[in-house]
């Protein structure tokens, strides 16, 4: 896997959020996809059809990460602005900022296998340290978990 480093622009998000753990991410992010897919066509300024899942981390530590760790988990649409966000929708403003983009094609479930050598393999070797700002994934119109392939982008803070 190799990446395409991006020096990227604020992006803002509409969309809902929640507090998760790793061992609540598969559950609790297929629970906040349901409440927000019906919401989305209410939002008119959206600049794709692509779809944002996001993880917001206190202070992200790949060696002392546990199943219960806490993050804050964003599922939403970018827009252009804030105007007319729908009731009951939330904003979130990702500061710009330098990250690598992989491509990701496969099983959902091999997701994780991608995420581990991304973080245990690839970051280490890089000459880059990880950010401080949100992890994403950019996933398309049809994304969905029970698909037997996938494709979607996953977008690392880097420094």
């Amino acid at each position: 896997m190799t990446p395409r480093i991006i020096q990227s622009k604020s992006i803002l998000i509409v969309g809902l959020k929640d507090v998760l753990t790793f061992m609540t991410n598969g559950q609790g992010t297929g629970a906040l996809a349901r409440r927000f897919m019906p919401k989305r066509h209410q939002i008119l300024n959206q600049v794709s059809d692509q779809k944002f899942s996001i993880q917001i981390y206190d202070q992200f530590d790949y060696n002392k990460i546990s199943p219960k760790t806490e993050y804050i988990k964003w599922v939403g649409v970018e827009v252009s602005g804030f105007l007319n966000v729908p009731e009951g929708l939330e904003t979130l403003k990702m500061e710009s900022g330098k990250y690598a983009v992989f491509n990701y094609k496969g099983k959902p479930e091999g997701f994780l296998s991608a995420w581990q050598f991304i973080h245990e393999n690839w970051l280490p070797s890089s000459g880059f340290t990880l950010d401080d700002r949100p992890h994403f994934e950019k996933l398309p119109e049809d994304y969905h978990p029970s698909n037997l392939e996938v494709e979607e982008e996953i977008w690392v803070p880097i420094v």
